[in-house]
């Protein structure tokens, strides 16, 4: 049992401090988005270097942060690994499979890690190469409260309360957009209505990270969305200062931080400085690149037996310079690195109905980026079911991104999907989502596949406008094309001078500030995903990038309907043709039959694929419409009732000695009585119709005995 010692107010809400078995355990809460937000310390986890458990109405999440003692030998860039934890006891459920337990990460849980990531990696310091792990595991889960909210929360207190060198608190939300308004973390009733979906972070003075799918909004109503997630941000990153005040530890000054000698520095920039400036002025990237490869030579040789030891240095520096000057020459001049004006988009040409027997191709290329998707459409018996922490989900439509190492002209192994390639299919995923079709106006299941032929900066966009242009050619009939862009940013720390870029190309994303795509039709957004490499940006930043991504996507789709304007109107000859109908769901049982018996005969007659959902609807899949129309008018024959009076073309079935039977329809049969074989007495029934005789007869009376009918005549 806890026992309350004492109560105190903080900034933003209040603290309760508890004592249980000798441990005390301190518990902050707050209200966000009108909710109780509780976050607790200091009972579990005590050997993370960090550690919090956030909870929500039944949602819990616990966070914990550890690091590493030492830097990790030979590392070059920040090791920080970022796991968010799905467990299937959090939602009473027991995991499938033979070995009952959790495997590896879903889909959903690694778009989670990576939006916990994204915001937090900027703010640790340059320089930095110890491990630092970030772990949160959803250990309860209300389906109305998501966890994935929390779980960044927790990383952002579970940081600024340990001793690891951060530079935050961040603070972080989801934003609807309902009837024209703005929500806090919508619960799931509210989801299903909004416009939008806004999972953003950032610092009490800046944004860090935007990530959004909606359904075509403006570029004003978006900005409009980020401004208000910013100020209730404001007032979570102070919520959390004050805990930081109240139980944080000092931050650690022993870490080593890797610095390049001053006396490297100081002598490759003597020697290297005026060589490099002739390098950068290569427009052509591969020329570059060679000129590139071929100082490096020259440098590391000059400076092998001065510093011998210390190539890792000698590489930073000139790695450093290169940075300084690319950026300078942007900032100053207005010069890219391929000679393009700031707002300039790459040359662009696009193909359709490249490969014959798939549905649908599209290739979208801009200057060395390109993109090959095709699109498979198969039945809705073909959706893909996920199983998680949410009620079971059917995805309709599927967006998988692959970049293969040829793309950049590497010789690797090739690899399973990654974090970045997920992460890179769900954003063309959520950008094309809202023109797609409805399931009643066009029963297919989709699926589109971007290979990434060549890379060169916004492959994640270029896949968007592939999609776009292999569904057209499919016939899918989608509400209006989607392309997408990709903004950069360089930003002057002293002057505070700032430079947007229209379309980066891979340099200007490593050695810039900001990787910021916007997707969407000429009617608004459909998708937005920022990922910044400096402490925050401002909002005349995000007006700026966002009135440049709306000229330069509206420029991207004129290029892309030169080449299709609109959906063909015929599908592929190789691509199912679905039709589907309603049934009453109390005659779904009629059509399967008993043990499949009846639903199969239809299937083994026409040769069609038939799905049955729960609410009656039917979807019938057949190599040709023909078969398609036969199988439905089977279906239709079968839930409709008889009537008195009406004439069915049928085959005798089976012969008893007071009559024939029919079958009307698979699985409902009508009776011949011997009586109505003939106007004439009939002695025996075979004396006129043999099992196998076509007949046509008619219905005479419909009882609960069943159905009697009356030969007309026989049609053989």
């Amino acid at each position: 049992m806890s026992k309350i010692i004492s109560r105190a107010p903080i900034t933003g809400g209040e603290v309760i401090v508890e004592e249980i078995g000798g441990t005390q355990r301190r518990i902050y809460t707050t209200t966000i988005g009108g909710r109780l937000v509780s976050v607790e310390t200091g009972a579990y986890c005590g050997q993370a270097n960090g550690s919090c458990l956030v909870r929500c109405g039944d949602t819990a999440v616990q966070t914990n942060v550890t690091m590493s003692e030492a830097p990790r030998p030979g590392m070059d860039f920040f090791p920080l690994g970022v796991d968010f934890e799905e467990k299937m006891y959090s939602v009473g459920k027991i995991p499938g499979g033979f070995k009952k337990r959790e495997g590896r990460p879903s889909d959903k849980a690694i778009l989670v890690s990576r939006l916990i990531d994204r915001p937090i990696r900027p703010l640790f310091p340059k320089g930095l190469f110890n491990d630092v792990a970030v772990v949160a595991t959803a250990l309860s889960v209300d389906p109305d409260l998501p966890p994935e909210v929390y779980g960044m929360l927790g990383s952002s207190i579970a940081l600024s309360i340990s001793d690891i060198p951060w530079a935050g608190p961040t603070g972080s939300v989801v934003v609807g957009y309902i009837d024209g308004e703005y929500v806090i973390n919508p619960n799931s009733e509210q989801r299903e209505r909004s416009r939008l979906s806004l999972n953003l972070a950032g610092t009490k003075d800046a944004i860090m990270m935007v990530e959004a799918g909606s359904k075509e909004i403006s570029e004003e109503e978006m900005l409009g969305a980020i401004l208000f997630g910013h100020e209730e941000i404001k007032r979570i990153v102070a919520w959390i200062e004050a805990i930081a005040a109240d139980c944080g530890k000092p931050k650690t000054t022993e870490v080593d931080i890797y610095h390049f000698g001053e006396d490297v520095e100081a002598a490759v920039r003597a020697y290297a400085s005026e060589k490099l400036d002739v390098v950068l002025e290569a427009y052509d990237r591969q020329e570059r690149q060679q000129r590139e490869k071929e100082l490096d030579k020259d440098v590391f040789a000059h400076f092998a037996e001065e510093f011998a030891g210390r190539e890792r240095e000698i590489g930073d520096v000139l790695y450093a310079m290169k940075k300084e000057k690319v950026r300078r020459k942007i900032l100053d001049k207005g010069i890219r690195p391929d000679g393009r004006a700031l707002t300039e988009i790459r040359p662009i040409w696009c193909e359709v109905g490249v490969l014959p027997r798939v549905h649908g191709t599209g290739v979208f290329t801009r200057g060395q980026t390109q993109a090959l998707t095709t699109c498979t459409l198969g039945t809705i018996s073909e959706v893909q079911k996920l199983e998680g922490l949410d009620d079971d989900v059917f995805k309709r439509y599927m967006h998988h991104y692959n970049m293969p190492p040829y793309s950049t002209g590497e010789a690797k192994a090739m690899r399973s999907p990654g974090r970045r390639e997920i992460g890179h299919g769900a954003l063309a995923e959520r950008a094309l989502e809202p023109v797609l079709p409805s399931e009643v106006d066009f029963p297919y299941a989709i699926r589109t596949v971007s290979e990434i032929m060549s890379s060169n900066g916004s492959t994640s966009q270029a896949s968007v406008c592939g999609s776009t242009l292999a569904l057209m050619d499919a016939g899918v009939p989608i509400k209006a094309p989607v392309a997408g862009i990709a903004m950069g940013l360089i930003k002057d720390t002293e002057s505070d001078k700032v430079v947007v870029l229209t379309d980066i190309q891979g340099l200007e994303d490593f050695l810039g500030d900001m990787d910021f795509k916007v997707a969407g039709t000429t009617e608004g957004i459909t998708a937005i995903q920022m990922d910044i490499k400096i402490k925050g940006i401002d909002e005349q930043i995000l007006r700026t990038a966002l009135a440049q991504a709306r000229e330069g996507r509206f420029h991207i789709l004129k290029k892309m309907t030169d080449v299709l304007a609109a959906p063909r109107t015929e599908l592929s000859k190789f691509a199912p043709k679905i039709i589907s109908f309603a049934i009453p769901t109390d005659k779904i049982k009629d059509v399967i039959g008993s043990g499949g018996k009846t639903i199969n005969k239809i299937i083994d007659e026409t040769g069609v694929k038939i799905d049955i959902a729960e609410d009656g609807t039917v979807f019938i899949a057949g190599q040709d419409t023909a078969s398609a129309e036969k199988a439905k008018k089977i279906i239709l024959a079968i839930v409709k009732d008889p009537e008195v009076g009406e004439e069915y073309d049928t085959v005798v079935a089976r012969i008893i000695t007071i009559g024939a039977f029919c079958e009307l329809c698979p699985g409902k049969d009508g009776m011949i009585h011997i009586s109505k074989l003939s106007k004439e007495h009939v002695e025996k029934v075979e004396d006129v119709v043999k099992v196998g005789d076509r007949v046509r007869v008619k219905v005479i009376k419909i009882s609960p005995k069943g159905i009697d009918l009356r030969l007309l005549k026989k049609l053989d």
